[in-house]
């Protein structure tokens, strides 16, 4: 069976390999999952650094923590940015494949109201000839 290619698939192999980790980075940065396990990290890196017992690599008010934080959201952002042009450009190519199978079916509605119009009015031709010869022979 010859599948059509879809929109969406045409979409997804025109992505280059930046493009695709980009889509999959903002997709986890956007998950809960991400949100929790960066909480955990947050949580432990405070908790070991103020009551650890040996040494304290990053005491209060936790500078290295906010670096950490800085680069991580300076690399996000733009990298979220650009999965949400992309979630953009995608709902575009939908709404436009979306108007094209509406029109299409339009015309074909159109077509089959025309043909069945066409039916209905042969069909009362028929059955007024017969009446009239019904009529003329009666």
């Amino acid at each position: 069976m010859n599948m059509k290619a879809t929109w969406l698939r045409i979409h997804e192999r025109s992505l280059t390999r930046g493009q695709r980790l980009a889509d999959q980075i903002a997709s986890v940065m956007g998950s809960w999952n991400f949100i929790i396990w960066q909480s955990v990290f947050v949580l432990c890196w405070m908790t070991f650094n103020v009551i650890g017992f040996v040494r304290h690599w990053d005491a209060y008010p936790f500078i290295l923590l906010n670096l950490i934080f800085s680069t991580q959201a300076a690399y996000a952002a733009p990298i979220i940015m650009m999965a949400q042009n992309r979630q953009a450009d995608r709902d575009r190519v939908q709404a436009q494949a979306d108007y094209d199978t509406n029109t299409e079916a339009k015309k074909e509605i159109e077509a089959l109201q025309l043909h069945l119009s066409y039916l209905e009015t042969e069909k009362l031709d028929k059955i007024l000839k017969m009446l009239e010869e019904m009529k003329s022979n009666g």
